[in-house]
């Protein structure tokens, strides 16, 4: 079943990916691909807090960066996940914004996700190092479970 959500995933990726030059702001340059896996979980009603580890993939090659963190959730949350991957283009102020680990940090918005057995979601959100950095507007999230959100979003990577 991990095949099937990473196989969404890459398809919503390909088709957010036609449109992500018109989705970033004109004064942002793309600094790379942020891809993670989050693990199962529940939906409380009012949130959840799921932990989720990542790989940052610079445009410029260079090694690829690791992350753990969690994604916490306000709002409207219910049902339950088997656990799905989100991947999002990494924007930063400036071409030599980008340091080695600097998406370290904190990252807010809002996000909403819908799933019956394989589901689809969507989050916006800005953060990071000084607040220099914004996850493409729309990420691409693919996952198994039942489950559907409409909540605020923090996003925390270490």
């Amino acid at each position: 079943m991990n095949k099937l959500v990473a196989a969404v995933a890459l398809a919503a990726l390909a088709l957010t990916g036609a449109t992500a030059a018109n989705a970033a702001p004109a004064n942002r340059v793309q600094v790379g691909v942020l891809t993670c896996t989050v693990d199962p979980g529940i939906g409380f009603v009012i949130g959840s807090d799921k932990a989720l580890s990542c790989a940052f993939a610079p445009s410029k090659g260079g090694k690829v960066e690791h992350y753990e963190g969690s994604v916490k959730k306000l709002g409207l949350d219910i049902g339950f996940t088997g656990g799905g991957k989100l991947a999002w283009l990494v924007f930063a102020a400036e071409s030599g914004a980008y340091k080695k680990h600097a998406l370290a940090g904190t990252y807010v918005g809002a996000s909403t996700e819908a799933t019956i057995g394989v589901g689809l979601g969507g989050n916006w959100l800005v953060g990071g190092s000084k607040k220099s950095f914004a996850l493409q507007p729309w990420s691409v999230q693919g996952q198994i479970g039942l489950n559907y959100s409409l909540t605020w979003t923090a996003l925390t990577l270490q």
